[in-house]
């Protein structure tokens, strides 16, 4: 039996994965965001991500990509993950509420250009839609992360990937991947202009 629920768990995922190839919104998706970021670095802006639970270590993953590397060597570009400051994250949770703890963080350390990058796969978390508010009142790009429940969210960003899934895991397995995709062309892309 335990066999069968592993076996299913990764047909689930396939299934996703399979959707979000041969549909080619995910890969629209993850195309419009890669530009998006790379013109940002380009002209001196920086990626901000944000997320709850597996969301926010996902966020901590890619811009350590971000500012570390992805697969070529090359310069370190700005990025952030809001979820890592422990600090101003329950300082402004006891202050302004959880809601305000990624928008206020946002509002200190972003800047018209930047893109923000917001992570959630029911596409309803309150903290993150605070934070897409500011960046659209900032002039930040945002792309938001979310499942088939956060659809809505093509009301309030930039840019959405969808999952085609509503399953937590899955959701955050293909945005993963997604993530990953995106890194890969954003460097291919600013590699290529330092080039020229």
């Amino acid at each position: 039996m335990t066999g069968d629920r592993v076996k299913t768990h990764f047909e689930n995922s396939l299934h996703a994965l399979n959707r979000a190839v041969h549909e080619g919104e995910v890969l629209a998706a993850s195309h419009a965001i890669a530009k998006s970021i790379a013109e940002a670095i380009a002209r001196g802006g920086k990626l901000l991500l944000i997320g709850n639970g597996g969301s926010a270590a996902d966020a901590q993953h890619i811009a350590a990509e971000i500012v570390g590397r992805y697969k070529r060597e090359r310069a370190a570009w700005a990025a952030i993950a809001l979820t890592t400051d422990t600090s101003a994250l329950t300082a402004i949770g006891n202050d302004y509420g959880f809601e305000q703890i990624f928008a206020r963080q946002l509002q200190g350390l972003g800047k018209k250009g930047d893109v923000l990058i917001a992570l959630t796969t029911s596409g309803k978390s309150p903290n993150i839609l605070a934070a897409i508010t500011m960046a659209r009142e900032m002039g930040i790009v945002s792309a938001g992360f979310t499942g088939l429940r956060g659809a809505s969210m093509k009301d309030v960003c930039d840019h959405v990937l969808i999952s085609p899934s509503d399953d937590t895991a899955v959701v955050q397995q293909i945005h993963m991947m997604a993530m990953h995709a995106i890194c890969d062309e954003v460097e291919a892309v600013l590699m290529a202009r330092a080039d020229e």
